[in-house]
């Protein structure tokens, strides 16, 4: 089981179990001041029994639980900011045997303050019993707002991925003047992996070869990648794009996650725009967006866009609308021409948690020896030039230690994410 601020996730049955989710919800009740709670789920099988379990933990401490049911991970963060807090039953992008929960206060993800309390045990008897009821979202009316309208009916194909976006995405895309066609409505009979940043969505680019634009989400819809030119594009030209549209609307105040392409840095600076670097992770961009007032930014590695004034989460839906009310224009050309002369690769291996630190700790000094500069805000980032850098760093969600690296070069990325990757390895047998 993975306890992070990203959320509790586990293999249900196995390591994340009902008496699990019992006492996560009654110490996240402690957290829930304004004594109402927004529940939703993505499509996973288990996702029912986890959330009528949560539901009756978080009544039982006297909790009133607002019931989105099937809803995509960004609705419910949308609404919490009504109701003061929300819990997402979901664990992203993972595997379909996994589930989890992310815990919403205020409208934003649990930081590290809070994660303690939800994780310690603790024994609570509170005997106020809530009420459930159900409720709609008004989120695609709020997120047409945003973006307005979009004229010549481009063209989209969506892949819902059998996730929680059915019923939204294509709906906003329809309602702001898109012609949309829709790929793996369903989970049964879906043809791709819960994770569109990995999966190779070999379908989508073949249905929209001849279209303007494709859209793949993850099971919690949070998650976007794009596909255009009969290409899947790298995650962070979903960030770009945000970016890209922010920039047009005159934002100039931007946090990005350190593992984000420096292609975007480049763009949002050479627009007269300022650039935070902040940890890995949405919760940690989200709090350094607050604390700078920032008004865009996200996580590159992610496909997550994050718009605060609208949602404090990685915002799949509200982007894929955002990005076709900018099909065709300048703007749209501008930042994927610009991002095209960069190349990431993002490789992970599958280390125990429990000797992450000490490999980490090990290449800390090889780093420092080898590179101009060498950051240790989350893991270790080395850069190497203007134009590369590589990072290493533990993953929030799973026992993989992750490498990410980034040039103007294909050639020389490849080089560095082979390097790198062999004095990884050989950390790992020099430490077990």
């Amino acid at each position: 089981m993975k306890k992070t601020i990203s959320g509790i996730r586990g293999i249900f049955g196995e390591d994340l179990t009902l008496k699990d989710v019992l006492e996560f919800c009654n110490n996240f009740a402690s957290l829930v001041k304004s004594k109402k709670c927004v529940i939703g789920k993505d499509t996973r099988p288990s996702g029912s029994m986890i959330k009528n379990v949560a539901s009756a933990a978080l009544m039982k401490n006297g909790i009133d639980i607002f019931n989105l049911e099937t809803v995509p991970t960004p609705v419910v963060f949308r609404e919490a900011r009504k109701y003061g807090a929300g819990l997402v039953i979901s664990s992203s992008h993972n595997p379909i045997q996994w589930n989890g929960m992310k815990f919403i206060i205020e409208g934003r993800g649990i930081n590290e303050d809070e994660l303690p309390q939800i994780i310690k045990h603790q024994e609570i008897f509170q005997t106020n019993i809530g009420i459930e009821r159900e409720i709609s979202s008004s989120y695609i009316d709020d997120a047409r707002k945003i973006i307005g309208d979009v004229e010549n009916q481009p063209e989209i194909v969506v892949d819902i991925g059998g996730g929680a976006a059915k019923g939204f995405a294509p709906e906003l895309l329809s309602k702001i003047g898109c012609s949309v066609k829709i790929l793996n409505e369903n989970l049964s009979g879906c043809t791709r992996g819960p994770d569109p940043t990995s999966d190779e969505l070999t379908e989508l680019i073949t249905a929209s070869n001849k279209k303007e634009i494709g859209f793949a989400f993850d099971l919690d819809g949070d998650r976007l990648v794009v596909v255009k030119n009969g290409k899947k594009q790298t995650p962070d030209v979903t960030l770009g794009l945000g970016v890209a549209k922010s920039l047009e609307l005159g934002y100039k105040n931007f946090v990005l996650s350190i593992d984000t392409s420096v292609s975007i840095e480049k763009f949002i600076k050479e627009r007269g725009g300022r650039v935070h670097r902040s940890k890995v992770g949405e919760v940690n961009v989200i709090d350094l967006m607050l604390k700078n007032n920032s008004q865009a930014g996200g996580e590159g590695s992610s496909g997550g866009f994050i718009l605060p004034e609208f949602n404090y989460c990685r915002e799949g839906i509200l982007t894929s609308g955002l990005i076709a009310s900018m099909l065709g224009t300048s703007e749209f050309n501008e930042i994927i021409n610009f991002m095209e002369s960069y190349y990431q690769i993002r490789e992970k291996i599958e280390i125990n948690s429990k000797f992450h630190d000490e490999v980490i700790e090990q290449i800390k000094s090889k780093f420092s020896g080898d590179y101009s500069e060498a950051i240790s805000l989350d893991g270790i980032k080395g850069i190497i030039d203007e134009d590369s850098w590589v990072l290493i760093r533990k993953s929030n969600t799973e026992d993989i230690i992750r490498v990410s690296a980034e040039s103007n070069s294909v050639e020389k990325c490849k080089t560095i994410v082979k390097n790198t990757l062999e004095l990884v390895n050989q950390s790992y047998e020099k430490i077990r």
